[in-house]
């Protein structure tokens, strides 16, 4: 028998830590960048992962401390490295992946990994780029098509106009080594696995956490002016903060088994396929996808709302189910786990952040979890960074539940309606008989279930449509918002969204213009026509670089002759001139002013603008 991961009783201690005492809720300023020595360095065998100097004596004192080392961890460990922000990691496991979570690089993360410089490490990975990325719809490999979306193989698919990047497929256990090795390359950026937190505390001036070494047991203290849980669905992090999950903690109780089969593609006549999604005559009931493009398969019994433990041979039996026939393989792993529809309440409490899937757990049909953690990891990494420089304001942070946690809730709530609609078919006890009726049924359930499904394939707006409306730290302008649909994506510069793409003259996109600090883009301006808001920036040591355009269609698309860009590549402020109070904007986008009054600041504006 095997036991079940993250069963719905340990989703959260609602508003208690583990001694059992409620938390307060708690505002604090992180404290300012301290002076950085170049004699520390990272150690990867050092007790505790904290940097060392060379005299051998331990600095258990870092910034930034991140709980949980997968693809959010590590994404945020790189990035605030890449700022030249300390921080320290730690993972309770060795980072070896047996069972893949992910496999999806999005859109969205793939314009990050451009700005890493990772595209060509992801591109390299071990998975086949000529591979079909095919979703089918059958009654077993054996039995009969129902239907099937094509794709073709990631190498031969093109960017989107949207972007400059495509989606990538890149499985967990080949994803996590490549931000592994990017963070560990960042000079500031200390990891240390097999060390699991055991407990912290936060008051005034920071945070004491207790750390445990899972090889010898030896535990210790390391400060922190932060800490951030990356650490998953049963979060000790967001646990000991007191936030509260909210929405279905056990959606269905499922199964996921890796088996490997190098002749699998030899035993049917469906053809290479990505992901083979099982209609029996009670309906969705299972799927089976290539893993690695060769010889190891992803099997999963998707099960439901009651608990069910399988043995080995009932999986076994499963398997030979879903593929029609008998045949020999070899189970390499079970995982059972449990499907969730949850989004934390905040994701701060004063020291404390949370990320990932410690602030949402959702289903993984449209595979949205991981690339939302990454956005939060972006979103954080910046603002952090600010702070500990000293020009982020004592608003700044708080911006961060504000922007995050309803895309955090409008992600949840779009791969449960994936889900649900992919176990919509009802039973139909003659889909793989061999009669008319049999014949009928597979055609107007196929039919349907082809139609349906596109909604869960084609989702560039979920990956690049989000926006952070009544963000604090955006100066609206006045203009309609698109509208967010899952499939279609409308670019625009709208203050709170993604700034869009666009091919420079040089080769470059408008994305690569964006990350390191603020970006102020002028339209056939120049330098001295900004001047009063690159003044005022550099007054409040806000980096800020002015770039001057003159593409005739890249100035259409952005819509205003001066567009503020925020280093996580939003748009913070536009306009046709420069803002009477220049200081006052400066001081909104980045978290030291009251942003409420912005919208009626700009509403004033446009009534002068058109009387």
């Amino acid at each position: 028998m095997v036991s079940w991961v993250g069963a719905a009783d340990n989703v959260c201690m609602l508003g208690r830590a583990r001694g059992g005492a409620p938390l307060r809720r708690l505002r604090f300023t992180l404290p300012r960048r301290p002076a950085y020595h170049p004699a520390r360095a990272k150690r990867a065998g050092n007790p505790a992962g904290c940097a060392t100097d060379r005299t051998g004596v331990q600095d258990n004192s870092v910034p930034i401390l991140i709980v949980g080392g997968g693809p959010v961890g590590l994404a945020l460990a790189g990035d605030l490295g890449w700022r030249g922000i300390r921080c320290l990691l730690i993972e309770q496991s060795d980072g070896s992946i047996y069972q893949p979570r992910m496999d999806l690089v999005g859109i969205r993360t793939m314009e990050f990994c451009r700005r890493w410089g990772l595209v060509a490490a992801v591109e390299a990975s071990p998975y086949p780029r000529d591979y079909p990325q095919d979703n089918v719809y059958l009654t077993s490999l054996a039995g009969y098509e129902l239907g099937r979306e094509r794709f073709p193989g990631i190498g031969q698919a093109s960017p989107p106009p949207e972007s400059p990047q495509r989606r990538e497929r890149c499985p967990q256990n080949m994803f996590d080594p490549i931000l592994r090795e990017f963070a560990s390359a960042q000079e500031n950026v200390t990891m240390r696995y097999r060390t699991r937190l055991v407990s912290f505390m936060q008051d005034d001036g920071s945070v004491i956490a207790q750390v445990e070494n899972a090889d010898t047991g030896r535990r210790e203290e390391i400060s922190a002016g932060t800490i951030v849980g990356c650490d998953g669905a049963r979060s000790l992090v967001r646990e000991t903060l007191g936030i509260r999950m909210l929405g279905n903690p056990a959606v269905t109780y499922t199964t996921n088994v890796i088996f490997r089969c190098p002749d699998l593609l030899s035993l049917h006549d469906k053809g290479k396929a990505y992901r083979h999604i099982f209609i029996g005559p009670e309906g969705t009931w299972s799927t089976i996808v290539a893993i690695n493009g060769g010889d190891q398969w992803r099997f999963s019994i998707i099960g439901g709302a009651a608990q069910r433990q399988y043995t080995t041979e009932e999986i076994r039996a499963a398997i030979r189910r879903a593929v029609g026939r008998d045949f020999d393989f070899e189970i390499l792993s079970i995982l059972p786990w449990v499907r969730r529809e949850l989004v934390a309440e905040t994701y701060r409490n004063g020291r404390g952040f949370i990320a990932g899937d410690a602030a949402h757990a959702m289903s993984p049909t449209g595979g949205f979890g991981m690339n939302t953690g990454i956005g939060d990891a972006v979103d954080l990494s910046w603002k952090l960074a600010a702070t500990i420089e000293g020009w982020g304001g004592e608003r700044l942070l708080d911006s961060y539940t504000t922007e995050r946690q309803p895309v955090g809730a409008r992600n949840v709530a779009e791969a449960g309606a994936n889900l649900r609609r992919m176990l919509s078919v009802g039973a139909h006890p003659e889909i793989a008989d061999d009669t008319p009726q049999g014949v009928a049924t597979r055609a107007k359930v196929g039919g349907a279930f082809t139609e349906m499904m596109r909604r869960e394939w084609f989702t560039l707006g979920i990956h690049l449509g989000y926006r952070y409306e009544g963000s604090p730290i955006c100066w609206p302008d006045g203009s309609s918002a698109p509208a967010d649909e899952a499939r279609s994506y409308v670019p625009t510069a709208r203050p709170g969204h993604r700034a869009p793409h666009a091919w420079l003259a040089d080769g470059r996109s408008t994305l690569d213009l964006f990350g390191r600090g603020f970006a102020l883009l002028g339209f056939g301006a120049t330098a001295g026509d900004a001047a009063a808001l690159l003044d005022a920036a550099r007054t409040r040591r806000v980096p800020i670089e002015f770039i001057s355009l003159a593409e005739p269609q890249v100035a259409a698309l952005y819509q205003r002759r001066f567009v503020l860009v925020r280093p996580d590549g939003h748009v913070a402020w536009r306009d046709d001139r420069m803002p009477e109070k220049p200081l006052h904007v400066i001081d909104v986008v980045r978290g030291a002013a009251d942003g409420t009054d912005a919208a009626a600041w700009r509403e004033t504006a446009n009534d002068c603008k058109l009387n």
